[in-house]
């Protein structure tokens, strides 16, 4: 009999923790923003269904019964359950990733990568709106996906003649709390400039390369352009 205890108790121990990690996963799965939820999710979310067409408003971190209509729309548009409530399929189906821990290209975002791109965000936008400052982060993110550049964060923002922020120095200023968030933002895969892989301000720029790439968007000071 304590032979037979000595071989089931492993297994069961085994079988409890199995069971403990699928109620874990499933509680994230779970996770969803819907009517009255609030945060900077849900204004991914809102500026993502807004690039896409299906919001009108103005993201506000808030979601709103505007916000609700987008949803449905979007659901009914790609065949997902219709509720009104972004849920793990939702999320995906737009595109926003919920992880804290991989870029979308599957690399391992290391301290150093938030810092960084942070650092480089608060030397080009510092001043401009928040969602322009994700927008700059993503840009460097997206160029790391672009076999023209290279693969790192790191490589990118250091990359020579790419940013007036390493040749002035502006990337050494004092870091402010909101270009570190919108490096995070940028690196979870919030990208509100709608794919760029440049920016420029045309008050400053006589660049007549850049000034011939085709304009996605203006956001703030500056233009999102491929």
């Amino acid at each position: 009999m304590k032979r037979v205890v000595q071989m089931v108790l492993p297994l069961l121990i085994v079988f409890f923790i199995i069971q403990i990690l699928i109620q874990y996963n499933s509680s994230v799965s779970a996770a969803a923003y819907k009517l009255g939820s609030k945060g900077d999710m849900v204004s991914k979310i809102e500026t993502k269904l807004k690039s896409l067409g299906y919001f009108k408003g103005t993201p506000d971190n808030y979601f709103g019964s505007d916000t609700k209509e987008a949803v449905i729309k979007f659901q009914k548009a790609r065949g997902l359950k219709v509720d009104g409530v972004v849920g793990s399929a939702t999320l995906n189906a737009l595109g926003i990733s919920t992880s804290n821990n991989t870029a979308s290209r599957g690399n391992k975002i290391q301290r150093s990568d938030v810092s960084l791109l942070g650092r480089i965000i608060n030397g080009e936008g510092r001043g401009e709106p928040y969602i322009g400052q994700v927008a700059i982060g993503a840009v460097i993110v997206n160029r790391t996906r672009d076999p023209r550049f290279p693969k790192t964060i790191a490589g990118v923002i250091y990359q020579p003649g790419a940013f007036t922020a390493i040749a002035d120095g502006q990337i050494n200023a004092k870091l402010e709390p909101m270009p570190q968030k919108a490096a995070n933002d940028a690196l979870n895969g919030w990208d509100p400039s709608g794919g760029a892989i440049y920016y420029y301000n045309p008050a400053k720029t006589t660049n007549k390369w850049i000034w011939s790439r085709p304009i996605i968007k203006k956001i703030g000071k500056h233009v999102f352009c491929k």
